[in-house]
């Protein structure tokens, strides 16, 4: 199972969360298809750390996100 830290954003009434282009390739996603997921909320507490266990590695290219 991969994990990935991804950011929401509001579409109308909506909340959407956008799958990385690594992951919808590697698990053929694709659109109108039905995709169960496991959410878990992650806040910043300081630069750098995450509060929760949902720190980065150094090498962790979504770090660059942050």
């Amino acid at each position: 199972m991969r994990e990935y830290l991804v950011k929401t954003r509001k579409v109308g009434d909506c909340i959407i969360v956008t799958l990385p282009k690594e992951l919808v390739q590697a698990e053929q996603i694709e659109a109108d298809m039905f995709v169960k997921i496991t959410v878990q909320k992650c806040q910043k507490t300081g630069l750098g750390t995450k509060k929760g266990g949902c720190s980065l590695g150094a090498d962790d290219p979504w770090r660059l996100l942050e």
